[in-house]
């Protein structure tokens, strides 16, 4: 099976670097067979080489830092906050001004999901590698298409006469006129106008989402039968004639009412597919039937000994569906293997080029059959659920509805998915109640007030400060007291959800702008602080500030304002104190809790998510682990709270803070300078290897106590395998652990007489054995669980009714 996912995976082989010049090249007759390694490193080597753009590596599939999308689906989203004008001024990705990289891309779901389409065609798939290049406020149009057409048809020897060249050609409702200059700077070029195509919104003009950045594109077609006018056919879904190369030029912003703002800044973002560009170059209608491909559909075939070889074929003539079969299988195999060695685990070819493909090829096998085996599980209780649709109906008077309650728990309790819920439901003419069931989804999406792109150019432009936010950290102890500084700034800025305000009139929500805070701002998996303003003269009138964001160096107090507020006030900033000592407290746990997973079950732990507010902390992490190591690990951890050691932090350069031995990081872009947070050795002891003591050290923006005796207790209230290989605990700090384990005494003590009555004679009737049978239930669902504290919880059985009534058990 190991060899099954990566036969399909692996370059095979032949020279690197720059292909010949070979304007003549004809693709009729013998086609030159370009493997794929060699298509990919020409691009990147091109652009880096050649036009000085800096290679960036992929990012993971899973999304940094971005709650609106479910995978990486396009090049650019790693570099959105360049885009968005919210990047860190001190993260090295201030300084890009052109870039090049080959990312790894998934449309499996969201805006962009191409999942119910793949196996169908010849060319869809679900993951996909995106060559793209970037300008950010460097070159512009006439440099990106000049750079374009020279690779295709200098560099990899595309004949002109294939290919055919698309413009924006204006939308009369939106008011935009046509992109006269991109079709000028073609046709200086020397590209024909029979072979310029103008086009509308639809084709022509990208856009990142409802609002944001956006702009005019043009894209370069290729017609793969050739010696023809193939212009009717550009755009029209015919196969023969395939888009390859969209050149995006970012121009305007997307207000919230629709209307277009142009941007203070031009970029450009280009992208062109791997997987097609390798089928031109390799002469195949069929991305399946490139190197990419053929080595996994040949091993597929031979793990399914019974199948016919793989046919290519599509629609009627693949009358039994097999070939649709091996397209999807191959597909998903590429998905899972990309996904999973991301991290992302379910709920993805790049050979060299993604090394994390090879490193994790063992476990990507053991994750595809455990999950395997888990939906088929999924799949068997929500049938079974869903076939007693007739008792789980609402309005029965009317239309029939399944309780989105019902569809929400399968999808989150039993991982079945709710387009299959739906589907299942259409046969017996049953819908969900759809209009509850997106309440439901949404119930936990925050509104906030963050400033657009254009506002916080406007703020730069205005020579507006980044926020001097340093005083977040200003605290210390005095006679084992937390004293934290007191705060009075000055209103640079309001954001009234759409622009910049000089004033916000009384009982509005807005944006504020400080010189200076002592509030942090969410980030590193840590809750904002909470607190209020009070205007300078009026301190009887209290701002409640609601959320704390960052932005382009800027932190944004959200606040619905209780009197009017003016750029220039005067502020008071009053810090909720026990509200920020919880989440210190649970922040420094957390990497106690880091510490102790990776002594007690090894350095392979590598932690996948965390978060810390101030009721409690919640800790992903690679490995399956037992009672009675999580036992250790809570014994560890108290081992160094009891030690009351000493929290040092420390600011150092990046590239310096990471030769520290034992660091432990996350998946994030790091500022540089970057923070340095160590218990009991402070960073510079811990640097070019001066002591052999191990120790918790970790990167991290969050805030901190000063000593580990701080923390009191530790107790894990529950733990539970996501997926196969990623654990979750949850864990409580100070009184909340004290009181935790006091609760699982006392449900010890319940499942002891539980399970002494289950152990007596069979029950004497139908309803003292649904009884137990509730009671078994309450047990279980009893949360927090400190399970540790009453590990046997699992032994009691959960049982049927009537059959207790048999004396079966």
């Amino acid at each position: 099976m190991s060899r099954l996912l990566f036969w399909g995976l692996r370059p095979l082989g032949g020279p690197t670097g720059l292909l010949p010049t070979a304007p003549g090249r004809s693709f009729g007759g013998s086609v030159p067979e370009l493997p794929a390694a060699q298509v990919r490193s020409t691009f990147l080597d091109f652009f880096r080489q050649k036009h000085g753009h800096l290679l960036v590596p992929s990012s993971p599939v899973r999304p940094r830092g971005d709650p609106s999308l479910l995978f990486v689906n396009a090049g650019m989203n790693q570099f959105k906050p360049i885009f968005l004008g919210t990047v860190d001024p001190r993260s090295p990705m201030a300084s890009y001004r052109r870039v090049v990289n080959s990312q790894k891309c998934v449309r499996a779901g969201g805006k962009h999901n191409d999942l119910d389409d793949v196996g169908r065609d010849t060319y869809h798939h679900t993951f996909f590698e995106m060559l793209g290049t970037w300008s950010f406020g460097d070159y512009f149009k006439e440099e990106a298409c000049r750079m374009a057409w020279s690779l295709l048809t200098e560099h990899y020897g595309i004949p002109a006469d294939r290919l055919y060249v698309s413009y924006f050609g204006g939308d009369a409702a939106s008011r935009l006129q046509s992109d006269e200059e991109t079709r000028h700077i073609w046709l200086d070029m020397g590209i024909p106008p029979s072979r310029l195509l103008p086009f509308g919104l639809k084709e022509n003009f990208w856009e990142m989402g409802d609002s944001g950045p956006c702009g005019p594109c043009t894209e370069i077609h290729y017609d793969h039968v050739g010696g023809r006018d193939a212009a009717r056919l550009v755009n029209a879904d015919s196969p023969d004639v395939v888009e390859i190369w969209n050149l995006v030029f970012m121009q305007y912003n997307r207000e919230a009412d629709l209307s277009l703002r142009r941007l203070p800044q031009f970029s450009v973002d280009t992208g062109m597919g791997l997987e097609r560009l390798v089928s031109v170059l390799q002469g195949k209608r069929s991305t399946y039937d490139t190197d990419l491909f053929t080595p996994l559909l040949h091993a597929v075939h031979q793990v399914c000994v019974m199948a016919a070889p793989y046919g290519g074929r599509t629609g009627s003539e693949d009358q039994d569906r097999v070939d649709l079969a091996y397209r999807v299988v191959a597909d998903h195999i590429r998905t899972l293997s990309v996904c999973i060695a991301d991290g992302v685990h379910p709920g993805m070819s790049g050979g060299d080029v993604y090394p994390e493909l090879h490193k994790e090829a063992d476990r990507i096998v053991d994750v595809i059959n455990e999950n395997e085996a888990q939906f088929l599980w999924s799949l068997q209780q929500g049938s079974r659920l869903i076939q007693r649709t007739p008792d789980l109906m609402i309005n029965p008077g009317s239309a029939l509805l399944l309780s989105a309650s019902v569809a929400w728990s399968l999808h989150r309790d039993l991982g079945f998915p709710l387009d299959l819920v739906d589907l299942m439901l259409e046969d017996r003419g049953v819908q969900v109640d759809r209009q509850e069931l997106d309440r439901i989804i949404q119930s936990g999406v925050e509104l906030s007030v963050m400033l657009d792109v254009l506002s916080l150019a406007e703020l730069q432009r205005l020579g507006v400060p980044h926020t001097d936010d340093s005083l977040k950290y200003a605290y210390r102890l005095e006679k084992d007291r937390y004293e934290f500084p007191a705060c009075r700034a000055t209103v640079l800025a309001l954001y009234d959800g759409q622009t910049l305000v000089s004033e916000v009139p009384e009982g509005r929500r807005c944006g504020v702008v400080l010189d200076l805070t002592c509030f942090y701002s969410e980030q590193g998996g840590q809750s904002h602080d909470r607190g209020y303003f009070t205007r300078h003269g009026l301190q009887d009138v209290v701002f409640p500030v609601e959320a704390v964001l960052r932005a382009g160096g800027y932190v944004v107090h959200q606040v619905t304002t209780a009197d009017s507020l003016k750029t220039g006030d005067q502020v008071h900033l009053h810090l909720d104190q026990v509200h920020r000592m919880s989440c210190m407290v649970k922040h420094t746990a957390t990497h106690l809790l880091n510490f102790a997973l990776k002594k007690v079950l090894g350095s392979s732990v590598q932690q996948r998510g965390s978060h810390v507010s101030a009721d409690r902390l919640r800790f992903d992490f690679t490995v399956k682990v037992t009672i009675s190591q999580l036992q250790q690990v809570e014994r560890c951890v108290s081992d160094v709270v009891t030690a009351n050691q000493i929290v040092h932090s420390q600011e150092l350069p990046l590239q310096r803070a990471k030769s520290i031995r034992g660091l432990r990081t996350v998946d994030e872009v790091y500022p540089d300078p970057v923070r340095v947070v160590s218990v009991d050795l402070a960073a510079s002891e811990l640097l070019d290897h001066q002591t052999d003591r191990e120790t918790s050290v970790e990167l991290c923006c969050g805030t901190h106590l000063l000593r580990t005796g701080d923390i009191e207790d530790l107790v894990i209230v529950s733990e539970r395998q996501m997926v196969k290989g990623i654990s979750r605990v949850v864990a409580v700090t100070g009184r909340e652990a004290a009181g935790a384990r006091e609760a699982g005494q006392v449900l010890l003590q319940d499942v002891d007489s539980l399970a002494a009555r289950l152990a007596g004679s069979a029950p004497s009737s139908l309803d003292s054995a649904q009884q137990l049978s509730k009671e078994v239930g309450v047990l279980s669902d009893v949360s927090p669980l400190p399970r540790m504290h009453c590990s046997y919880l699992k032994q009691v059985p959960v049982f049927d009714p009537e059959l207790c009534l048999t004396g079966g058990r």
